[in-house]
C-alpha cells in the first residue's frame, strides 16, 4: 500500500515522504491517525506542489540569513556593563542583550538565535554565534566594558 507521511513517523518516514507500508498498518493504524494518506495521483501532484513552495520559501529565508550575516561582518559589538573593581560583572551578559545591541547595528536577530559558548561575567571580548539559518551561522565578537 503506498502512502503519503502527514507528519513525521518514527521508524517509517518523514512528514511528506511517500511510503510502502503492508495494508493492514496503512489502514488501521496510519490513516485513521490522519498520520498518512493514500498517495493516489491527486495526492502525489498536490505534495510536489507543496514541496516546490516549501523549498522556494527555505531559500528566500536562507537568502535572508545570508545578507544578514553579511551586514554584520567584522563588526564588533560593545556591551556596557556595571563592573567591580576587578572586572567582574554584576549579573551576566545575555542573548537579550547580545540581540539589543545587534538591534542597535541595524540588524534584527531573534535572541533564540544567539548561542553563547561559556557565562560572560568578566570584562572583555567574547565570540558568540548567531544561528541564523540550519546552513548559515555567523560568529560575532562582542566587547563588555565598564559602564
Amino acid at each position: 500500500m503506498e502512502l503519503i507521511l502527514k507528519e513525521d513517523v518514527k521508524g517509517v518516514g518523514y512528514k511528506n515522504d511517500i511510503i510502502n507500508v503492508k495494508p493492514g498498518f496503512g489502514r488501521n493504524f496510519l490513516i485513521p491517525r490522519k498520520l498518512a494518506e493514500l498517495a493516489t495521483p491527486g495526492t502525489k501532484k498536490s505534495r510536489e506542489e507543496l514541496l516546490k513552495q516549501v523549498q522556494h520559501k527555505q531559500e528566500k529565508i536562507k537568502k535572508d540569513a545570508v545578507e544578514i550575516a553579511a551586514k554584520i561582518g567584522d563588526s564588533i559589538l560593545e556591551i556596557r556593563a556595571k563592573a567591580g573593581e576587578t572586572g567582574k560583572i554584576f549579573g551576566s551578559i545575555t542573548a537579550i542583550q547580545i540581540a539589543d545591541s545587534l538591534k542597535k547595528l541595524g540588524v534584527d536577530v531573534d535572541r533564540k538565535k544567539v548561542h553563547i559558548a561559556q557565562d560572560i561575567k568578566e570584562l572583555g571580548q567574547y565570540t558568540v554565534e548567531l544561528d541564523l539559518h540550519k546552513e548559515v551561522q555567523h560568529k560575532v565578537t562582542i566587547n563588555i566594558v565598564a559602564d
